[in-house]
């Protein structure tokens, strides 16, 4: 059965000049498996805009028709891979790297206070078992742009062309030399590098069942 599955990263934003998951969904598409056979991989990599958000994942789906979104973002003060299972109806009055702030509380006025991602949450923990950083589960994707694409995400899997699975995995900051004893960010990007290509594995057999 081939398969088409759009892997997403964030651009840089306020705070974070560097951002790894621009980087890391790259990576793990350029590398091919076995177990990724018959397997189309497109690799987009969202500006960290609310507008771009908007724009661009529409016309992703509507070109791709992808089975799946596997979709990245950093979360700054994170110390492990965090496996995101809920969108939050909120927002965050912070800039994005565009300079625009929503200008509300609410993503969708009177919505739902959450919406559940469709996610292989437990397949996705599983291929992280042994891995540096530990993976957890997550049900607070925050209130910035990850969240907000969690939630856009969510609303196009209610569509007729909607992807099977929508899975968001939240990384932490990556050491960019060598390890150092009191080091902020203990993971590296070849730690993400092996999680990610495990996510990606797992994402494809789940949409394959």
């Amino acid at each position: 059965m081939s398969l088409t599955i759009l892997v997403t990263g964030f651009g840089p934003f306020p705070g974070a000049p560097f951002n790894p998951t621009g980087l890391l969904a790259r990576r793990i598409t350029r590398a091919r498996r076995p177990a990724l056979a018959d397997v189309k991989l497109v690799t987009h990599i969202f500006p960290t805009s609310y507008a771009e958000v908007d724009r661009e994942l529409p016309a992703l789906i509507a070109r791709y028709k992808p089975d799946a979104l596997l979709m990245f973002g950093l979360a700054p003060r994170a110390h492990a891979v965090r496996v995101e299972t809920r969108a939050r109806n909120a927002l965050a009055l912070l800039p994005d790297a565009g300079g625009a702030s929503p200008g509300r509380r609410t993503i969708t006025v009177g919505g739902a206070a959450s919406m559940k991602l469709r996610t292989p949450a437990r397949p996705l923990l599983a291929a992280f078992r042994g891995l540096h950083p530990r993976a957890t589960l997550s049900r607070d994707a925050g209130r910035y742009l990850c969240n907000y694409l969690c939630w856009r995400a969510a609303e196009a899997a209610t569509t007729g062309t909607a992807p099977r699975f929508t899975a968001f995995i939240h990384v932490p900051p990556v050491r960019r030399g060598p390890r150092r004893k009191r080091a902020k960010a203990s993971a590296s990007l070849d730690d993400l590098a092996v999680a990610g290509a495990r996510a990606l594995v797992a994402v494809v057999a789940a949409a394959r069942r």
